[in-house]
């Protein structure tokens, strides 16, 4: 597997057998990883995805306890290797989010704040990362502070999530809120970016993740030869096209050459 220094890029994936045939960083759901009761070491780098966006739609509150959670990456870390890093329990803030919990901004933010600093408390070896969120500027603003005034200094950690981005992320107001946040040093990942993001305010990111590819696979016919599925929506070998295909365009346009290297070997087949 080529060496890749440097920010990364992850693919989402819904499939943890993925981590024993990629050759390519993978962000993973916690969702999918606890299913799995045999885990072996992860053949590439892999970062966690703790499932938090499909766990409020659908309970409008977190149903795994920091505990739970933080056994669950223990174990992860242990049994495939150690992650790039492990995503929070955030609260996502997404104005339909606010009205499905019933809380408001400030209150998913204290929560989100709250949930890293028990987690660094019952996991201290793991590489938990912090999400910053918010809706508006002033809002991710006031959540830095939340952190400071909580003892954590954001721009001193290797990497920091930038949430409620994911549905939004190729706008113009989302390149301030990055600007302005990546002036204050933090070292972004951002969630669920898609190509127009990273093409407007990638190279302000020090990583980022997509599961774009599967959403275009499910509207489209299987490739030729993939037999089995009517299409390719949870396919490794679509997936690895979409990539390099990706990554490519986002370099014959001038953007993302430093955040993404262009695959090559194995990476690029």
């Amino acid at each position: 597997m080529p060496t890749v220094t440097g920010p990364l890029f992850y693919l989402g994936a819904h499939q943890p057998h993925w981590l024993w045939n990629a050759d390519f960083p993978l962000f993973v759901s916690h969702r999918q990883l606890t299913r799995k009761a045999r885990l072996r070491p992860a053949v590439c780098r892999w970062a966690l995805d703790s499932g938090g966006f499909t766990e409020l739609s659908l309970n409008g509150r977190w149903t795994t306890t920091p505990g739970q959670y933080a056994v669950a990456g223990a174990r992860y870390a242990e049994d495939l290797g150690m992650p790039d890093f492990l995503s929070q329990q955030d609260w996502m803030c997404e104005p339909f989010m606010i009205e499905r919990t019933g809380l408001s901004v400030r209150e998913h933010q204290e929560r989100t704040v709250a949930n890293y600093l028990d987690l660094r408390a019952l996991a201290p070896t793991l590489p938990w990362l912090p999400v910053v969120q918010g809706w508006t500027l002033p809002d991710y603003l006031r959540c830095v502070e939340l952190y400071a005034s909580a003892g954590v200094d954001l721009a001193a950690l290797p990497r920091v999530g930038l949430g409620s981005v994911c549905r939004r992320q190729s706008t113009g107001e989302i390149g301030h809120i990055v600007a302005a946040l990546a002036g204050l040093g933090l070292k972004l990942h951002g969630f669920g970016v898609k190509a127009g993001g990273l093409q407007r305010y990638g190279y302000q990111l020090a990583s980022a993740d997509s599961m774009a590819w599967s959403y275009n696979a499910r509207r489209l016919p299987p490739l030729p030869g993939c037999r089995g599925h009517k299409n390719c929506a949870n396919c490794l070998t679509y997936a690895t096209g979409w990539r390099a295909r990706l990554l490519a365009g986002l370099a014959a346009r001038g953007h993302q050459t430093d955040l993404f290297p262009l695959p090559t070997g194995e990476e690029a087949a």
